[in-house]
């Protein structure tokens, strides 16, 4: 121990002596810079506003790593080992702090926020990882070089900000960069210019602030001149549109297109599965799950493969009355009974005054506190569940929330259940939810099968269809696959390939374009 405590002076008396060029006064600046996480909230607000929503995932997990490594180097390790600073003596005067730090030197704070950051962006997205990382590194650098580290100090930061930011895949898995895999369906018919195109635009959907000054209805007509484009305010009938737009689009032997969240993708793709049409999926909502496991997280992705014909074939989830009558309901994403459906009940009641997620926290506070276990039969056997989940495809991560899909035509159904007859089941969900043990929690349970039969549900007045809250009188319903139902577009290139082309179709367009074709 003695002995990498002497290399240690001596490398760092090394840097103090060292005249590196361009180091001064680019490192004392990034290090005053970085000082309770300016620069890195910064740097978050840049990727937040000027990227997609994969920068905004990525800014947002490089935010919550920075907060834990902080937490643990700050209040844990640094009053937990002792340190005293390295002598300054050494260190020239014009590279000195002004202010210099009075805690441990051990470990180096600014490295561990650093790497934490760097680390979580990278797990979202690796190009935009690449382009944090020199800026991180070079703040760990600068801790030495400006004397208020050793470098085994900057050596454990950057091990902590790393493992800390690691830490957070346990309570949000990271997004696969890759799209889900499905079958290609070749009979898609190629649009040139969107022509045969409907496009459904639902304004009541959770949809950003128009980009570059652009209305969702502007963005559409530059990326498809041909299209024809149908505005849905707050005060028309959607499904009436929507099947008049499926009309037309039947008509031209076209597409139907639907630019909205995820229950309007699931109205959209009941209807164009029903006719035969393809479908094209503009993401416009909070969430966007299925777009997201689609592969296309942005207009670009699939006006691309609007105009090339690129298209796959990917099951829908259906549920079909047993008895009583009653038309069969489709889901794209997810089917699901007990507190879910009541959660959504209370947070749209809440989200005109609260917002949409301050009204989810209270309700989910609210459905914890007060909801009972419902009673149902499935496949035969009564079972007492605080929820029952059918996921359309197997849902990764398995012992976990479910996140995201990596196959959207494997014909099985992902069904998880929260068991009620355990004892005080609510509090060891809640706690196994905290520490990252759900997976092996006793009150959570997942099956993989192809149907699901599902009676007693008289008590059970609603049910959840991709998030979208439905009265539903059935007492018996099997849930089932129609395999291969839906033919959707989606890029067929790399998307590295994609990037290309848009970054050079913005480079040759008007000024005033480029902003909406940036990707």
């Amino acid at each position: 121990m003695r002995r990498i405590s002497d290399f240690d002076r001596r490398l760092f008396a090394r840097v103090a002596d060292s005249r590196l060029r361009g180091a001064h006064p680019l490192l004392p600046r990034l290090s005053r810079a970085a000082d309770h996480g300016r620069l890195w909230f910064g740097t978050a607000g840049v990727l937040a506003t000027v990227g997609g929503r994969t920068a905004r995932r990525a800014a947002l997990r490089g935010v919550g790593s920075l907060a834990a490594a902080s937490l643990l180097s700050n209040v844990v390790v640094k009053w937990t080992v002792e340190r005293k600073r390295p002598v300054m003596d050494a260190v020239p005067l014009v590279r000195r702090l002004r202010r210099q730090p009075w805690t441990s030197s051990f470990p180096s704070g600014h490295s561990a926020s650093a790497a934490a950051f760097a680390t979580g962006v990278a797990l979202e997205s690796s190009r935009y990882g690449l382009l944090v990382a020199p800026l991180a590194a070079a703040v760990a650098a600068s801790r030495v070089y400006v004397g208020v580290h050793y470098p085994s100090d900057v050596l454990a930061g950057i091990a902590l900000g790393a493992g800390a930011a690691a830490l957070t895949c346990r309570y949000w898995p990271p997004r696969p960069e890759v799209p889900a895999q499905a079958r290609p369906r070749i009979s898609a018919p190629a649009l040139p210019k969107g022509d045969g195109l409907v496009v459904m635009v639902n304004q009541r959907a959770g949809m950003g602030s128009p980009t570059g000054g652009f209305t969702v209805a502007e963005q559409l007509r530059v990326l498809l001149p041909a299209a024809d484009i149908v505005e849905c305010g707050p005060d028309d009938d959607f499904m009436s549109l929507l099947r008049q737009s499926a009309q037309r689009a039947a008509e031209r032997a076209g597409a139907l297109g639907i630019c909205g969240g995820d229950g309007s993708v699931n109205a959209a793709a009941t209807i164009a599965a029903e006719r035969g049409l393809p479908l094209a999926v503009f993401p416009g909502g909070t969430l966007d799950h299925f777009a997201l496991d689609l592969g296309v997280p942005a207009f670009e992705d699939t006006a691309h493969a609007v105009t090339e014909g690129d298209a796959v074939a990917v099951d829908l989830g259906r549920a079909t009355p047993l008895a009583g009558g009653g038309e069969t309901s489709h889901f794209v994403n997810t089917f699901s009974l007990g507190f879910y459906p009541e959660l959504v009940r209370i947070r749209e009641s809440l989200q005109g005054r609260l917002g949409k997620w301050p009204a989810a926290a209270v309700a989910l506070a609210r459905v914890l506190r007060t909801a009972s276990p419902m009673e149902v039969e499935v496949n035969g056997r009564p079972r007492r569940l605080w929820m029952l989940f059918a996921g359309n495809g197997v849902y990764s991560p398995e012992g976990f929330a479910p996140t995201y899909r990596q196959q959207l035509d494997d014909g099985l159904l992902d069904v998880r259940a929260i068991d009620g007859e355990e004892r005080l089941a609510r509090t060891r969900l809640l706690i196994a939810a905290l520490t990252g043990t759900l997976g092996r929690s006793h009150v959570y349970t997942t099956r993989r099968m192809r149907q699901l039969r599902l009676s007693g549900l008289h008590g059970v007045d609603s049910r959840a269809y991709d998030g979208e809250v439905a009265a539903d009188p059935a007492e018996r319903l099997l849930i089932d696959k129609w395999p291969g139902a839906l033919t959707v577009y989606r890029p067929a290139e790399p998307q590295n390939e994609l990037l290309q082309r848009a970054r050079t179709a913005a480079a040759k367009a008007p000024h005033w374009w480029r902003a909406l074709l940036r990707k």
